[in-house]
Formats: structure tokens, C-alpha cells, sequence
């Protein structure tokens, strides 16, 4: 399942990152896809939806209807799924890689109780909370992914990417969420789905809340795909491509709203994932950086250097 609002421009990619004619080793009838748009200003035809793949079902909520948080979409979303699986990515903003729902369900049947997470990435060579300062923008961002032949080969995108925040470790550390996340679908209900209570738009912590009870959840198992991920496409978001001073500010907000509504300071999943997947040639850049000595924390503003041009 994913969620749209007003992003024409990424959901193309993103739509076409979960079609049969992108992902591998999957046929139409091992998933079903569940575009629920959230009340965007100007919301997506059902056929151009449905022209993805005959997989591809349509949830349109009207823009009187929908909430400004992505919590209530997601749970329409789930309560008309018919698999005994969910995969829900909050942000449709993001592109995944070709072997993502074919290694999550295979791990699913292969291991009771599973939380199946992938990590996330910024498309860009920093993330994208530097892009007033680096130059970078969607028209850089379509070069970039010109420049690598996406989507013929997704695991590029490796290549022109950058690690974000809350997954600074990659693979191989904790994590603090998953924007695209597998379990089942009594699992998901047995936990609550996604909290309602979190209102504002982009739904404040309710994807770091949910990532944290699901693997709260009694006997079961985290993995994490390794080799797989999803990439963040820059766009009007609430926070994802917001300056650094923003999200430090917006943080601290969501995090005094969860205290005062749920009675304690949140806190992240302490769950070190198990790794199942396959290492990615493409991705040998990333993981070196991740290993490097001198890495510069999540906070350190990149090199003043560092500026994209329209021609690159």
C-alpha cells in the first residue's frame, strides 16, 4: 500500500518502482498494490492508476474527507486489503528497489511473527534537508536519475544517493523506522495499525510509533532486506526535504505532543534487525561510507563546495 498526496510528479516513479514490469521474481497475482490518494488538490485519474498493472486497486479519498495526517488513509487502506500480508510505504514519494517485495514475502513465509523493514535513502549525494544550500532540486534530481538509466537498473540508485538520519547506520545498526514495511495483517490489526491520535499533517512520529510497537510485539522477528531500500524523491514534504533547522524544531514539537498524549518520552525500537538479502554491487559505495572512521555525524552540514548546477 501506498500513500499519495500532491506528488504527480513522484508518484509516477514510485507506482511504477511496485509493478510487475519493475520488481523481479514476482508475478502480478503474488501482490496486490493499494494506491490510496489522501485528498491531493488535484488527485490521480483510476485508470492512470490502474494503468501500473492489473494488480493496482484505487482508494481515492476525497479531499473533503481526508485527514491531513496519513494515519486514517493507511488504515482505509489496510481494512480493504484481502492478502494475509500488508507492505505499507506512508510516503509515496519514494522509489523502491527491483527485489523488495519479492525478498519480503518470501521472508515473511519463511519466519512466524515477522517485521520485514526496509532502510531508507535520499536521493542525492547529501541528504535533502541541505538542498537550499547544495543547489539541489527535482529538476536536478530527474538529471540524476537520467544520467543513471532508471528505472532499467533500480539498484543504481545507489549510486546518487545519500543515507538520511534515522538510518545513518544503514543495515547494519538499529532502526528508528521503515517506509516500507511488511507484516501480517493480524499483526497489524493485534498492534493497533497506525495511530489515528498522531493529526497533524505527515503524521508527526506515527511512523517511528508504529515501527517501535510492531517490534515491541511478543516473539517477533525483525529483519531487515539487505541489498533492498527505498529512495526518497525531494518534494513539498512535511519534513523529508525541509532545512535542518526545521526538522530539529519540528522534532522537538512532535516529540512534546507524544509525551503529552501517550503519558512517556517516546523512544526508539532498541532491536538490532536480522539481515536477510543479498549484497548489492551497486551499493559497495554506501557501504564503505557507512564504515568509514572519520564519518561526519547526521548533523554536520556538507562541504561548502558542494553545489549541483541544472547541466551537472
Amino acid at each position: 500500500m501506498i500513500i499519495l498526496y500532491n506528488m504527480a510528479r513522484e508518484a509516477a516513479r514510485s507506482l511504477h518502482s511496485l509493478s510487475i514490469a519493475y520488481q523481479t521474481g514476482v508475478e502480478a497475482e503474488d501482490y496486490e498494490v493499494i494506491v490510496v490518494d489522501n485528498g491531493s488538490d488535484l488527485a490521480p485519474e483510476r485508470s492512470w492508476v490502474e494503468s501500473f498493472g492489473p494488480n493496482f486497486r484505487y482508494l481515492p479519498i476525497s479531499s473533503d474527507e481526508a485527514k491531513p495526517s496519513p494515519c486514517n488513509a493507511i488504515n482505509q487502506g489496510v481494512a480493504i486489503a484481502v492478502a494475509p500480508y500488508v507492505g505499507i510505504m506512508i510516503d509515496g514519494a519514494r522509489i523502491a528497489t527491483p527485489g523488495c517485495i519479492n525478498l519480503a514475502l518470501d521472508t515473511l513465509q519463511r519466519f512466524d511473527r515477522a517485521v520485514v523493514a526496509t532502510i531508507g535513502f535520499h536521493l542525492g549525494h547529501v541528504m535533502q534537508k541541505w538542498a537550499a544550500q547544495t543547489g539541489y532540486s527535482a529538476e536536478v534530481e530527474d538529471m540524476l536519475l537520467d544520467q543513471i538509466g532508471w528505472p532499467e537498473n533500480g539498484y543504481r540508485m545507489f549510486e546518487i544517493a545519500s543515507l538520511t538520519g534515522v538510518n545513518w547506520e544503514g543495515w547494519f545498526g538499529r532502526m528508528a523506522e521503515s517506509n516500507l514495511i511488511f507484516l501480517s495483517r493480524s499483526m497489524y490489526h493485534e498492534i493497533g495499525g497506525f495511530d489515528e491520535g498522531f493529526d497533524l499533517p505527515g503524521g508527526e512520529l506515527a511512523n517511528l510509533d508504529f515501527f517501535t510497537r510492531a517490534t515491541d510485539t511478543p516473539e517477533s522477528t525483525l529483519v531487515s532486506l539487505f541489498g533492498e531500500a527505498t529512495f526518497h524523491q525531494i518534494h513539498g514534504g512535511t519534513l523529508s526535504a525541509a532545512n535542518h533547522e526545521k526538522i530539529s524544531a519540528e522534532v522537538a514539537r512532535y516529540k512534546a505532543r507524544y509525551e503529552e498524549r501517550i503519558g512517556r518520552p517516546f523512544r526508539f525500537s532498541t532491536r538490532i534487525p536480522l539481515l536477510v538479502g543479498y549484497p548489492r554491487p551497486e551499493a559497495a559505495g554506501c557501504i564503505a561510507e557507512i564504515h568509514r572512521q572519520d564519518r561526519p555525524d547526521a548533523a554536520t552540514p556538507p562541504p561548502a563546495d558542494l553545489k549541483y548546477s541544472e547541466t551537472l
